[in-house]
């Protein structure tokens, strides 16, 4: 028998936590995190099945605040298990506290970074893969642990949040229990649907999953809803929970003006006496999963005998390889070896190659269709629960799931990216097929590395690199194929960069990767034939980048150009600059000046209108082709 009334006075402390902290911080969402106060209460008291020792234990439930601006209510959940002291809470929001305004994996409950809106249930998507088709449960007739996602209204506004629905619909995961606290104000007014539940019912269960609309603050109903989400299921399960924002404080409850305000020290003493006797020795407990430490079964790679990789390409030296594919042949021989090795595409993996390791390992391929935004937060998802995602699409397309990526860096996921048709040398298909933004993308995200292999020995040999890597890593690749110019014993490393010409008669250093490295050698031995000797670098580490052999090739040649297919700001271009910036002079596209005692660097990149055309056309229109770059050596020499 549930015991309502205890559950009513962990909620009251709940709640009393709740103004406590954001009073004393100063700042916080206390209204937002009020309304959810009851039905977090039941989960956390009465239906989550969590070990708080062992955070971590696979067998857990896990719980995700996608509205991440309810941290005061996450927080005093916590705090109301025993697990956060009243010393704890009071340095919520301060610097250098792990109760951070918006949680992250500072705090050891919160898996992932949340807070940027209309994220958490692709997360929690990924993590129900992880948990449905990354590994068996050793003993017989566990349930699965289940994933909890809180939304609140205004963020469902997010096409991302239907994304996830659809999908998770698709895959029948019926482990997936999303909340939405529907408590009808937003930031600045009244949201899209305001209290209009049955309308929430209707698209939910549109969308393939099961539906409870529920009073969000009565017990007894919220109960009830998490009785029937029945453990066999194969839907998804939506609880909608009517709520009323400020709850608990009357002058604030289901008043606009309010949100993201923490109350003064009048208002705080006068909120506290409205919610009558706090019981502040009660405490709720958490069930711990039947399982103390659950262990994973081993996955199995039967179906792809080490024969077989040997089977796969070894490329030789001349042999026309594009590096989308070597990345879908490398895909193929990392999962062989590592079978926490998943991959994602987004309806492309025909033209990335990733359809080769979906052949091979089916069990472990998800088609996340044409939705980027859902592909990368369910691939932190996954990260989250151990698994190495893979993650693919044309280099065009991750624009639109920036916002991802960057929570993925402050949620220390473990994600490999890979954008392919990078660059004008696409070709005909035009400008809203060329990825010219990515690597300024990548480069602005914390701690991630950015590669840009030329051909196929590169691409293998940095696919497996960006495995073994622990953190965001991305592979642009191209589409048109390109001369193997690596023997395949060559290594390749993080960081590091080929210098593939070099003599003590070197003028001037080309610095170069991708497609036009190519472009780069060819004119390199063109310029040879007119007597004049230039250095070629292979930068396909561009961040970090080797500055080591860049200074060396600054202090032995008159000048540095850099070539790229990607535009001129963020790629590799500026990358180089960086090495360099307390003492470089910069010429764009060739344009000469003077600055005596620094280093000459020149950008040659793509800085005119995109169109169709042929890729040695386009390269050659935007000053980055063979022909290109020899012209424009010869006028800065």
């Amino acid at each position: 028998m549930v015991d309502i009334e205890k559950l009513e006075k962990l909620a009251k402390l709940v709640r009393y936590y709740i103004l406590r902290m954001t009073t004393k911080a100063g700042s916080g969402h206390p209204t937002s995190s009020l309304s959810a106060a009851d039905i977090m209460t039941a989960l956390f008291f009465n239906k989550l099945r969590f070990d708080l020792k062992n955070p971590q234990n696979p067998a857990n439930d896990r719980v995700i605040f996608s509205k991440g601006h309810a941290s005061p209510l996450l927080y005093a959940l916590f705090a109301a298990a025993g697990e956060l002291s009243e010393k704890d809470i009071d340095s919520y929001r301060q610097f250098k506290s792990l109760l951070e305004g918006h949680p992250t994996p500072n705090f050891k409950y919160a898996d992932v970074a949340t807070g940027s809106l209309g994220q958490g249930l692709s997360i929690g998507l990924g993590m129900a893969l992880a948990i449905k088709s990354d590994y068996r449960l050793q003993t017989t007739g566990y349930r699965p642990p289940k994933i909890y996602v809180l939304m609140g209204d205004s963020e469902v506004s997010e096409g991302s949040v239907w994304e996830a629905m659809e999908l998770a619909s698709f895959y029948k995961f019926g482990n997936l229990i999303g909340i939405i606290d529907v408590n009808r104000l937003g930031q600045s007014g009244e949201t899209m649907l305001g209290w209009d539940t049955e309308t929430y019912e209707k698209r939910v269960e549109a969308f393939g999953w099961q539906a409870y609309v529920v009073d969000g603050h009565d017990f007894g109903e919220i109960l009830k809803a998490f009785e029937s989400i029945k453990p066999d299921s194969e839907k998804p399960q939506m609880i909608i929970a009517k709520t009323i924002k400020g709850k608990g404080v009357s002058f604030l409850e289901n008043k606009e003006g309010w949100h993201g305000k923490a109350l003064g020290k009048e208002d705080y003493e006068k909120a506290v006496s409205e919610l009558g006797e706090v019981a502040k020795t009660v405490r709720g407990e958490v069930e711990k999963p039947p399982i103390p430490h659950l262990k994973f079964s081993t996955r199995s790679n039967s179906n792809y005998s080490s024969s077989e990789v040997e089977k796969l390409p070894s490329y030789k030296l001349g042999e026309e390889i594009a590096t989308r594919k070597a990345y879908g042949e490398a895909l193929v021989k990392l999962g062989a070896q590592n079978p926490n090795v998943v991959v994602l595409d987004a309806d492309t993996k025909n033209s990335t190659y990733s359809e080769m390791f979906k052949e091979k390992f089916p069990e472990r391929f998800f088609e996340m269709f044409i939705a980027e935004q859902n592909m990368v937060g369910t691939a932190l998802g996954l990260s989250a629960r151990g698994m190495v995602p893979f993650v693919s699409t044309f280099a065009a397309f991750f624009t639109r799931a920036f916002d991802q990526i960057r929570m993925t860096a402050y949620s220390r996921g473990n994600v490999k990216f890979m954008g392919s048709h990078a660059g004008v040398s696409i070709g005909e298909d035009g400008p809203s097929q060329m990825g010219l933004e990515d690597m300024a993308l990548f480069r602005s995200v914390y701690g991630s590395v950015v590669l840009n292999p030329s051909d196929a020995v590169s691409c293998e040999k940095l696919v497996f690199e960006a495995a073994k890597h622990q953190g965001i890593v991305y592979i642009r690749t191209a589409r048109p194929a390109t001369p193997v110019i690596y023997d395949r014993n060559e290594e390749f490393k993080i960081g590091g960069s080929k210098v593939l010409k070099s003599s003590n008669k070197d003028e001037l250093t080309i610095i170069a990767c991708g497609v036009v490295l190519i472009e780069a050698l060819k004119a390199a031995d063109e310029l040879a034939k007119k007597g004049v000797n230039v250095r070629v670098i292979d930068a396909y580490s561009i961040k970090p980048i080797d500055d080591t052999i860049l200074k060396k090739a600054a202090r032995e040649t008159k000048a540095i150009v850099t070539v790229e297919d990607h535009y001129s700001e963020g790629g590799l271009g500026d990358a180089v600059l960086n090495v360099f910036t307390d003492n470089s002079s910069v010429h764009l596209r060739g344009e000469s000046s003077s600055h005596l005692g620094g280093v000459s660097v020149y950008k040659f990149a793509v800085s005119k209108m995109l169109m169709s055309g042929k890729p040695a056309e386009l390269l050659d229109y935007e000053g980055i082709s063979e022909k290109a770059i020899v012209k424009k050596v010869l006028e800065i020499l």
